[in-house]
């Protein structure tokens, strides 16, 4: 392109309308190539960019930083900041669920996580009841303290992120330092918001989510919480005690050094959503160095889809895991289990071979999960447990005969009798054993999840029962099992009773294996 003579473009300068700065441009640059002219854009979308920026950084500050941990009375908690629409606060109480309060509106919600429950300062209320008539008022200091301390974080990581990013983007620190005063500004604009508008009366109607939802017909709603404060408040004092001698019965459990040519059965059954549970499990597994867990199911209490992060656990507890169907889990729960890495669900007289091994299962085939009624009855099971010895029949006829059949109800366990040497149930929340007459050995398990969590409403809950079986590597028939009792909620007694099979016992002849025409033999 023909460069255009500085005469020319000194005279343009002069020309109404001529661009001013094309004139004080040829004053003060050398002769030499015209540079291209930059575009600015509009003040509009400069300041678009700015609020984008401000925003994702202010994001990204309470994400990496942005929460604290928080003492609140006998639990610990986590509280965050993050942006919202609505605002309010959301209380996370896993894995039963959560409670929403409109306790504000503003672009910001507060989430707490209630994240365990501290044993000592739970302790300290059992020792000291009176405690309990100013814990209303600790509780109120402790979110007060946390609440500071998060609004001083919170406005830390906004400017320190809207700063950063700022300055990443633009590579001006006044345009960076003028992200972190326009975040600053929007999370004063947002926290003075909240404060116009907190609503001290949303605790007294919150929103339950989860297995929470049926807590206003549990424990009664929060207005006759404080109309009858007195009797809510015993109530509350004895779930505390319970709560804490739970935490301490599971920290009473026996050593055991295992014999290392047995196969270790770990039985449980019937845990209705007790989250202590997986402790004593993984606690249990790690003493006895167990080989394999079978669960004789109603692990669930309703079979909910909100439930089913209760299940998340299993996968770490060390060991694989058997299960079946009880009539308190539901297809939902089974579908979410048979995701689950180290699980395997039996169903419909399946057979596989697990830790040496071979175990075969049927579901429940009823769901009862309101305790109202019972569908079919006993002829539903025993049909099931029909199915089941179908299938042990045609496994021994293929040369895979079954070690060990599983059922939820002890009705559909005990049609297996003569097809498989022991077979596993639960359903009944106390322990048995039962030789049957054709030689198959029926054990029922009792509750490991001391019947559940209603069983911090009773006066006298049930123990938390489980076994270990041993098996002999070699023929793979059960040797002897201990019966493990922990003494409930209350109570922080642990209880091993052992019990051999009876050709094991000194003196006794061995018995036959079992089968349709053999005789029964002698307990």
């Amino acid at each position: 392109m023909a460069r255009v003579p500085a005469a020319v473009t000194k005279a343009l300068g002069h020309l109404p309308g001529a661009p001013r700065a094309l004139a004080r441009r040829h004053a003060t640059r050398r002769p030499g190539p015209t540079p291209e002219l930059v575009t600015q854009p509009h003040p509009w979308k400069r300041a678009l960019g700015l609020v984008t920026v401000v925003l994702l950084g202010a994001w990204l500050g309470l994400l990496v930083v942005g929460n604290v941990r928080v003492p609140v009375g006998p639990m610990d908690t986590t509280m965050t900041l993050r942006p919202s629409v609505a605002g309010g606060t959301k209380i996370n109480v896993s894995p039963l669920g959560a409670l929403q309060l409109d306790s504000h509106i503003a672009p910001v919600r507060l989430d707490v996580n209630v994240d365990q429950l501290d044993p000592a300062r739970a302790q300290a209320l059992v020792d000291h009841p009176e405690r309990l008539s100013g814990l209303q008022d600790e509780v109120a200091q402790d979110v007060t303290h946390g609440t500071r301390d998060l609004a001083v974080r919170s406005c830390v990581a906004v400017v320190t992120g809207a700063t950063a990013l700022g300055l990443v983007v633009y590579r001006r620190p006044r345009r960076a330092l003028a992200a972190g005063g326009l975040a600053l500004t929007l999370l004063a604009a947002s926290g003075g918001t909240a404060y116009a508008t907190w609503n001290p009366e949303s605790v007294l109607e919150p929103k339950f989510s989860g297995l929470l939802s049926s807590a206003p017909s549990l424990v009664g709603n929060a207005r006759s919480i404080v109309t009858e404060f007195d009797v809510y408040q015993k109530e509350l004092a004895r779930l505390v005690t319970n709560v804490t001698k739970l935490y301490d019965a599971t920290s009473t459990l026996p050593a055991y050094a295992p014999d290392p040519t047995t196969i270790r059965v770990l039985h449980v059954s019937d845990i209705h959503l007790n989250p202590a549970s997986w402790k004593i499990i993984a606690s249990l597994v790690d003493q006895y160095k167990v080989d394999v867990i079978v669960d004789s199911g109603d692990t669930m209490d309703h079979g909910t889809a909100a439930e089913n992060g209760f299940l998340d656990p299993i996968e770490n507890l060390g060991a694989p895991y058997v299960w079946v169907r009880g009539n308190h889990d539901s297809r939902t729960t089974q579908g979410y289990l048979e995701n689950l890495k180290n699980v395997h669900v039996l169903d419909d007289g399946e057979a596989r071979t697990i830790a040496g091994l071979r175990f075969a299962g049927i579901g429940d085939p009823q769901f009862t999960p309101d305790r109202s009624r019972v569908p079919g009855g006993d002829a539903a099971n025993e049909l099931a447990g029909a199915r089941l010895a179908t299938s042990l029949r045609d496994q021994r006829t293929a040369g895979t005969p079954v070690d060990v059949a599983v059922a939820h109800e002890p009705v559909a366990a005990r049609q297996t009798d003569g097809e498989v040497p022991l077979a596993l149930a639960g359903h009944i929340h106390r322990q048995e054993t039962e030789l049957l007459p054709s030689g198959t050995r029926l054990r029922i398990e009792g509750s490991t999840g001391g019947s559940g969590l209603r069983a911090i409403e009773g006066k006298h809950p049930d123990p938390i029962q489980t076994s270990i079986l041993y098996f002999d590597r070699d023929t793979r028939r059960l040797q002897a099992w201990d019966e493990i009792e922990l003494g409930g909620l209350g109570l922080t007694t642990a209880e091993v009773r052992r019990h051999l099979v009876e050709e094991n016992q000194p003196g006794a002849t061995d018995s036959p294996s079992p089968s349709n025409s053999s005789p029964s033999p002698s307990p």
